[in-house]
């Protein structure tokens, strides 16, 4: 005879399997429901910051001396801020709260001559750009492209990611997810490869300027500042050799040292940007520009909208009204120019090549083109500056497809309060803002949903434990 099973040991079966069931799907509902907080901390981008950086103060004073009576000017961009440092824009790259671990590249250049050769070459020609600052396992390393002509014998290199610095980060700790990531005075000293890359001028482990940097953080894929779309323009033929545009703008810094004396100790001043200009840190952008072109005859005639003024002592400046007209392969940038309570209108400040006017991709570009100061700008400036004395260079985007879009401005990300220039040492100061919500290790949501799943299940297999007893004691066999 096959053993007998009471029918209620079916039950109790298939009620325990129900049981497990629904723990399992429990668990599957309040599982999903805890944010993913470790994956979205490793999952993070650099999209916008600067890197403040002299390279070497007594290089720079080398170079424009009486000794090699030279010179440097930037490039890509780049600009400079407070005492003799370069600025660098647009940083991009990777974050990791979790590790610390950060690699954020900017954009920009410094070109340095000095030395002047009877052919008109220089013996010093030395250019650093692209740096790129990698931290790692407490360590941090300075890497930059760079071009360089051999002390001596003449020889150029160009050599792209050089690891020109080692950064000492004196025990400080850069995890945390925090945005910006700042960085204030890190020593830095030059490395082998720097060294050789540096055209013999100095040894490995000699003591470079401090690197100061701030990177801002985004979650994921998140999109940081992007090109200005085109608006309505004539797109039938994208790259048409002429017609009208309803997209454009004009980038023009005016003059770096003319800025550095408008914020320095003698005019004391600042400078205050209106209906539509905007500061690309080195260069003012002029927008909205409107206008015709004609490629064949290589003409284009645009107006900007934007108001730009410099203000300080026995200072009070004001350019409005920017214009671009192009004609036989020359370019002229005017403006209205009110000084001293008088306005003088559509005065030619600035000239330029413009060649080459072909479109390309629905779009017109000029890219940091030489400009040099006119007659009638040289008075506009007071007479501080001479008519031909050189001016910063004028870079023009203009859209003749609306489904172009105009390059981005420089990107210098957050203002981090601990600016560059502080004083402070690299472990003084922290390694991030106050960290976002989105970083913390485990959110207050989550630890309630936790308890109230381990409150649940340690009821669940109370009420299990207890019943298998009850049911132990109701089918144990009598005693005598």
């Amino acid at each position: 005879m096959l053993p007998f099973r009471p029918a209620g040991g079916r039950v109790r079966g298939r009620a325990r399997v129900l049981t497990a069931a629904f723990l399992v799907a429990l668990l599957g509902t309040l599982l999903p429901a805890l944010p993913a907080d470790t994956a979205q901390a490793a999952a993070r981008t650099v999209a916008g910051g600067r890197l403040d950086w002299g390279i070497k103060s007594s290089f720079q004073s080398y170079v424009t001396g009486p000794i090699a009576h030279g010179s440097w000017n930037l490039t890509g961009g780049a600009a400079t801020v407070g005492d003799s440092r370069f600025r660098f824009h647009s940083a991009t790259g990777g974050y990791d709260p979790d590790s610390g671990a950060l690699t954020a590249g900017f954009s920009g250049g410094v070109h340095f001559t000095g030395h002047r050769k009877p052919d008109g070459s220089y013996e010093l020609d030395l250019t650093i750009s692209r740096p790129q600052v990698a931290v790692a396992d407490g360590r941090g390393t300075l890497f930059a492209d760079m071009t360089s002509k051999e002390k001596g014998t003449g020889r150029v290199t160009t050599a792209a990611r050089v690891p020109l610095a080692t950064l000492d980060l004196g025990g400080l700790d850069t995890r945390g997810g925090g945005t910006p990531i700042a960085l204030t005075n890190v020593l830095a000293k030059l490395t082998a490869q720097g060294a050789r890359a540096f055209a013999g001028y100095y040894t490995q482990g000699t003591q470079l300027d401090p690197v100061s940097l701030s990177a801002d953080v985004r979650a994921g894929a998140e999109a940081g500042p992007t090109a200005t779309p085109a608006g309505d323009g004539d797109d039938k033929d994208t790259d048409a050799p002429r017609g009208t545009f309803t997209n454009a703008a004009v980038d023009w810094g005016v003059r770096r040292t003319f800025r550095e004396y408008v914020t320095g100790g003698i005019a004391k001043g600042s400078w205050h940007l209106s209906d539509g200009a905007q500061d690309g840190g080195a260069l003012f952008r002029f927008p909205r520009g409107k206008g015709t072109y004609d490629s064949e005859k290589g003409t284009l005639g645009a107006d900007f909208a934007g108001t730009l003024r410099f203000t300080g002592k026995n200072l009070d400046l004001t350019l409005t009204a920017v214009s671009v007209e192009v004609k036989d392969g020359r370019g002229t940038l005017s403006a209205d120019v009110t000084s001293g309570g008088t306005r003088s209108a559509h005065t030619p400040l600035a000239t330029f090549d413009a060649e080459r006017l072909t479109p390309e991709k629905g779009l017109i570009t000029l890219t940091e083109v030489p400009a040099k100061l006119t007659a009638e700008g040289a008075k506009a400036f007071g007479g501080m500056y001479s008519a031909g004395t050189g001016m910063d260079p004028v870079s023009l985007a203009v859209a003749v497809d609306k489904k172009a879009a105009l390059p981005a401005l420089p990107d210098l990300g957050s203002d981090p309060k601990a600016a560059a220039g502080d004083g402070k040492r690299a472990n003084q100061a922290p390694a991030a803002a106050a960290p976002a919500a989105a970083s913390s290790p485990v959110s207050a949501r989550t630890v309630t949903l936790l308890v109230a799943a381990g409150v649940l299940l340690v009821a669940v297999a109370a009420f299990l434990v207890l019943r298998a007893r009850r049911r132990t004691a109701s089918t144990a066999p009598p005693q005598d």
